[in-house]
């Protein structure tokens, strides 16, 4: 940095805040870090005691802070995605639309273990809103190596660090099984469980079929919604070891591919999830455990955004949720603000 005339920095970048104090009245920073001085700057700066400025001189092969905000922008950004304004060097990234977000924690972690240069993130796998902070960045110092950005995206690899995938509207059958729901001995509440969470995502359930605990008849269900047309099938009811309870079977007697009958999240370890091919392309068969129609967040909660994304759901993936699959069942859900689902 150097040492200049107030009235000669008109068009350069100050090297620290300058505080403005008036009696009784005000003390801030009118002048921030980085700030470009323009000529409308000078009678205040005069006005606060400042005769001279310390401001940044640009020197080959280094870059301030907001250049760098804005390639670490574009390491961190992908489609659906746009900048806020920079401020201080801080750049944030915002949702364009509702969707799914997808942090490669991996490159992320690489970026910043270089030091100097930060990218904080949401949690992958979650689900957002349009406008909704997905990330903040900053270099920490004022001025930068460019060769050290240059490593940033090296680093970061050929592509965004974060995906936004969109939700798409889809439609939705259900299967309630059970014999005691069929006969009307209990009155079905499973089901407006998953018609109200669908219908936040604006999934539409467009066909409910009730059935007693009998595979064959549930296996032809599920089948003839995915010849309907379906994009997602949701079975409930007849989940446990019971012997009475057949849904996994009926499941399996469809021909789908299982991906996990079970999975190392509470509530819903009975969990079961399928797909079958369709007319419009792979359709989850998903079996949801009588945990679902009662507890305020499940697996199911864990599970659906990715369905409604359209992006497989793996037995690796849900093995991975072991870690911060505990849901505390607190008195006031403050889901998904919460650690449940967030394995590191």
């Amino acid at each position: 940095m150097k040492l200049i005339r107030t009235e000669d920095a008109v068009g350069h970048v100050l090297c620290h805040d300058l505080t403005r104090i008036v009696k009784d009245v005000t003390k801030d920073a009118p002048f921030r870090k980085g700030h470009v001085v323009t000529a409308e700057d000078i009678p205040m700066l005069l006005s606060m005691g400042k005769e001279n400025l310390y401001v940044w001189e640009k020197q080959e092969g280094m870059l301030h802070e907001d250049e760098a905000a804005e390639i670490l922008y574009d390491i961190c950004a992908g489609e659906h995605m746009r900048a806020s304004e920079i401020k201080e060097g801080k750049i944030e990234v915002i949702a364009d639309c509702d969707g799914l977000l997808l942090v490669d924690s991996e490159r992320l972690y690489r970026v910043n273990s270089l030091g100097e240069m930060m990218i904080a993130t949401r949690h992958s796998g979650f689900p957002v809103a349009k406008g909704d902070k997905l990330a903040g960045t900053r270099v920490i110092p004022l001025v930068i190596e460019a060769a050290k950005m240059e490593e940033a995206r090296a680093a970061a690899g050929g592509k965004p660090l974060l995906s936004l995938l969109p939700f798409t509207k889809k439609k939705a059958g259900i299967v309630t099984t059970g014999n005691e729901v069929y006969s009307g001995l209990i009155e079905d509440t499973f089901s407006q469980v998953i018609v109200d969470k669908l219908a936040e995502y604006g999934t539409e359930v467009v066909k409910k079929i009730m059935l007693p605990d009998a595979p064959e008849e549930i296996t032809a269900a599920i089948s003839s919604l995915i010849l309907d047309g379906v994009d997602m099938v949701f079975c409930t009811g007849g989940m446990s070891v019971d012997p009475d309870d057949r849904t996994p079977l009926a499941i399996k007697n469809t021909g789908a591919e299982v991906i996990s009958y079970g999975s190392p999240v509470l509530p819903g370890a009975m969990f079961m999830l399928a797909y079958q091919d369709g007319l419009h392309g792979r359709v989850p068969i998903a079996g949801l455990p009588g945990c679902v129609m009662y507890a305020k967040r499940t697996i199911f909660d864990l599970v659906l955004p990715r369905l409604i994304a359209g992006t497989p759901v793996t037995a690796a993936w849900l093995a991975s949720l072991g870690h911060g699959g505990f849901c505390l069942n607190c008195d006031t859900c403050t889901y998904p603000n919460c650690g449940f689902g967030k394995g590191v």
